[in-house]
């Protein structure tokens, strides 16, 4: 019997679905080793699956539709598994039920003792009580949304896997339409940071990356109005977009791009404080947290960390110009080489912003950032250090693992690029 494309798809599903459900099942929680080594497996069995992406152009329907629902299987038992009792998703809840009382997140503390009697269960554990929340207006209104329906974790849950579900959806419309290999959806739907970063501990990215592939589809239909208007949303649930603006540059008229403004002001004034644009915590963002962050850290020995900030902010500006000018027509390696460039230089790399990376990457140019989306995954080890009493504070060997796999990718494509003229060049004498 002749082994095809199809049936080492199989495999590697197979593989996959084993690994993730032993996963949801290892005691001890995110990082512990155990739970580390079947993500492991999982990534590097993802990895090889987007190696036969490329080497095949087209799948049967019936092999996507059946790794669609082993996706959907696998994301189950994370689903079913509560959040990390200081995970995110409690700031959310927290965030919603104050704006439903009459109170602003921005200015609300949650660790005051004069509100001590509007938290619940679920928010007496949130993270980082001491601040109020960072999160853009667009975010702190889908939060106060959510809440209106069903004030829980489970809820934001059950909303940002509808939010998968519509990306998986959209991705699907955008691959035939365009004449591309629909398997490219299970690149996106198999990797293995939406079990963990969006089945299991819930993070509101997912929201903001679904408005951020709408607003790219919207953008190469020139659907303008919509795409601006979509692309503004994005940005108000979460900042790192931003870095694409010069992307929309020429391929909006001038009222959409004021439309956006607009929106985005309109947002914010529920949140008005005695006239002013209230920011929250994001400046204490800015100035204590870390993680995962070696080119912001060395940086910042030199500069204060509102320069290095600001350098993040330019780098992915200043890679959306770049690619601007080279690129006429929409590419989604366009929208996800700025938003890693900034990633990049942040002050904090956790491994669910690269979610806004996933439905972008199926390129050879993107190949460096579908291996981070992979070597990431050793950081959470920190989770599991942090039980033991150690500091929150990624080892040096895991970031040598995570952003050295990248750089060894980026600079095998980059000589292959430039040798394979001279071989070509070579044979044809």
């Amino acid at each position: 019997m002749t082994i095809t494309a199809s049936h080492r798809l199989y495999g590697l599903a197979a593989v996959i679905l084993a690994a993730l459900l032993a996963c949801a099942r290892i005691p001890g929680g995110v990082g512990a080793p155990a739970y580390l080594i079947t993500l492991a497996v999982a990534g590097f069995a993802y990895l090889l699956a987007i190696r036969e992406f490329f080497s095949t152009p087209r799948f049967p329907r019936r092999v996507i539709v059946m790794g669609l629902v082993l996706a959907a299987l696998w994301h189950i038992p994370f689903l079913l598994l509560p959040p990390g009792s200081d995970d995110d998703v409690h700031r959310y809840v927290w965030d919603g039920r104050v704006q439903r009382l009459g109170y602003n997140p921005y200015v609300v503390v949650p660790s005051d003792p004069a509100l001590a009697g509007l938290h619940t269960p679920e928010t007496r554990t949130l993270n980082n009580p001491e601040v109020p929340s960072p999160y853009p207006a667009g975010a702190q209104l889908f939060f106060r949304a959510v809440t209106a329906i069903h004030e829980s974790t489970v809820a934001f849950k059950v909303a940002f896997a509808a939010c998968e579900l519509a990306i998986v959806l959209l991705l699907i419309a955008e691959l035939r339409r365009l004449g591309h290999g629909e398997h490219w959806v299970l690149a996106y739907a198999w990797n293995p940071l939406l079990v963990t970063c969006v089945a299991q501990s819930g993070h509101v990215d997912i929201l903001g990356v679904l408005l951020l592939l709408l607003s790219a589809a919207a953008l190469e239909r020139r659907w303008r109005a919509f795409a601006a208007l979509a692309f503004a949303l994005a940005v108000a649930v979460k900042f790192l977009p931003i870095v694409l603006t010069p992307l929309y540059w020429r391929r909006v008229r001038v009222r959409d791009g004021l439309l956006a403004l607009l929106i985005i002001a309109l947002l914010y004034v529920p949140f008005l404080q005695r006239g002013s644009v209230p920011m929250g915590s994001l400046s204490v963002f800015v100035q204590r947290f870390r993680f995962n962050d070696p080119v912001f850290a060395t940086l910042e020995r030199i500069v204060s960390p509102q320069v290095v900030a600001a350098l993040a902010v330019f780098a992915g500006l200043a890679t959306s110009v770049w690619l601007r000018r080279r690129h006429s027509e929409y590419s989604p390696s366009t929208f996800a080489w700025p938003m890693a460039a900034s990633l990049l230089c942040a002050p904090v790399v956790y491994p669910w912003y690269l979610l806004w990376l996933l439905p972008l990457v199926r390129t050879v140019s993107t190949v460096p950032l579908i291996i981070w989306t992979v070597s990431i995954i050793p950081t959470f080890y920190v989770w599991h250090l942090r039980t033991l009493g150690r500091q929150w504070f990624v080892p040096d060997w895991i970031m040598f693992l995570e952003f050295g796999s990248v750089a060894a990718a980026g600079a095998i494509i980059m000589f292959r690029r430039f040798t394979r003229p001279a071989v070509a060049h070579c044979s044809s004498d």
